[in-house]
């Protein structure tokens, strides 16, 4: 029976648009339809294209062919000079049709090779580039998660101030009419005189959710439709264990993309560099011509059978051979070379410190994290003695009336405290998430390399 009612509920719920989100999900389905993450994996195409490209003027980068069919002029024996010559005769035309071809192959298989290499090589490069610009937007989209969940709290906590103030207020009007001499008129101007600070509360809560609703709904595309459940109920604390700072380095030296991408900088460089100097020397190839027409206007005493006679009209013609050619401006090749070899020092330079680098950046994070992590715990001991107080100041409200202003003191400095908290969370989730992209992973990564090992 249970299994039935739950089965009906979330078919209501799907069919009224409803769609609910744990974190990994909401990240994964905003990794997989954000359009801004979409723009970015597009990125890679243009290399791929650059590929093909240069697959496909491997083979005959040049070759044209054109023909051409008509009518052409029958030929005629005539005696010229003693000696018997074709000459045309337009009054017995007929039809020909002809073809020429050209071709250019270069044999420079060397420039081909290491032009393929290198872009091969950048475009692992620029794979990398995506996936660390992807750990950037996880980071995005969990600070939108937790966002959401912390613009609930604060509805909640506004709501709930709201209904307290307003319950306070009627109670001093009632004992106002009831001519209660523990409370004054000045009791109750002090309450109204701090529902402004209620009043903007809600108004900010409400803002902060449509802020982060926005956000929600252009990451998923949601539809109009649709409506954005979070899984969590409550802003918590996150759960995963927090990694030594040990393990920071390390998981930051074995996934960080960005030394990765370094090293296919490195490899594309050196064969572009290569690639520079080849172009340097004298570049080959091979060039060919075909010329084929054949006419069916021949001599009208005896029409030619044979598709390869050659007269007047009819031809086969072709030549083939091996070409040079050689950059004249070989200062311009010079100086390409000379930049290919410089970016590629710049980048042996780089690898020399790029680790170190990134590993301080992950550890000044795993530091933000501790002390985001100490200052949760402290808001969590103020909380507790904020409430405390309120309990007290409850307590002597209820004996004399003319506390107002105690109790709306440790109210609002339980409420204050309850934001502070709430922030707080939001807070060090939001640089726990950081820190697992600066060690060079995504949340799933994470997940699954280090929860589980």
């Amino acid at each position: 029976m249970i299994r039935i009612f739950a089965i009906l509920f979330l078919t209501t719920c799907a069919l009224a648009g409803e769609i609910r989100y744990s974190l990994m999900q909401f990240v994964e389905d905003g990794l997989a339809t954000d359009p801004q993450t979409e723009e970015i994996r597009h990125g890679i195409e243009a290399k791929k294209n650059q590929l093909s490209r240069l697959k496909a003027e491997a083979v005959l980068p040049t070759f044209y062919v054109s023909m051409m069919v008509g009518p052409a002029p029958g030929l005629k024996e005539e005696i010229q000079n003693g000696d018997t010559v074709d000459t045309y005769d337009f009054t017995k035309m007929g039809p020909f049709w002809g073809v020429e071809a050209k071709f250019i192959q270069p044999l420079n298989l060397g420039q081909y090779r290491a032009g393929k290499m290198a872009l091969e090589a950048d475009m692992q490069q620029k794979s990398f580039d995506i996936e660390n610009q992807v750990h950037k937007k996880d980071v995005e989209l969990q600070t939108y998660y937790y966002n959401y969940l912390l613009a609930k709290e604060m509805i909640r906590i506004a709501g709930e101030a709201q209904a307290k103030v307003d319950e306070a207020y009627e109670k001093l009007e009632e004992a106002l009419d009831d001519d209660d001499p523990n409370v004054s008129q000045m009791d109750l101007l002090n309450l109204k005189a701090q529902m402004h600070k209620v009043k903007e509360g809600v108004s900010e809560a409400n803002l902060g959710m449509r802020r982060v609703m926005l956000a929600i709904r252009f990451a998923l595309n949601l539809r109009e439709e649709d409506t954005f459940v979070a899984e969590d109920t409550i802003l918590v604390q996150r759960t995963e264990l927090l990694p030594t700072l040990e393990e920071v380095r390390s998981l930051t030296l074995r996934h960080h993309p960005e030394l990765r991408q370094l090293s296919a900088g490195l490899r594309a460089r050196r064969i572009q560099m290569d690639l520079a100097e080849a172009k340097l020397a004298p570049e080959f190839f091979i060039m060919g011509q075909v010329q084929y027409v054949k006419s069916w206007a021949g001599n009208r005493s005896v029409m030619q059978k044979n598709a390869f006679d050659q007269d007047a009209v009819n031809k086969l013609d072709g030549l083939i051979g091996i070409g040079v050619r050689y950059h004249l401006n070989f200062w311009k090749n010079w100086e390409g070379y000379r930049s290919s070899r410089t970016d590629f020092r710049a980048l042996q330079l780089k690898e020399s410190y790029a680790s170190n680098g990134l590993m301080a950046q992950a550890e000044e994070q795993y530091y933000k994290v501790v002390s985001a992590k100490e200052k949760l715990d402290a808001m969590k001991e103020s909380l507790r003695a904020s409430e405390a107080i309120l309990k007290g100041a409850a307590m002597q409200y209820d004996l004399d009336k003319s506390k107002t202003g105690n109790l709306v003191s440790a109210y609002t400095q339980n409420i204050t405290m309850q934001k502070d908290y709430y922030f707080a969370v939001c807070s060090y989730n939001v640089e726990f998430a950081q820190l697992i992209a600066r060690m060079g992973m995504s949340l799933k990564d994470f997940h699954t390399i280090y929860m589980n090992q």
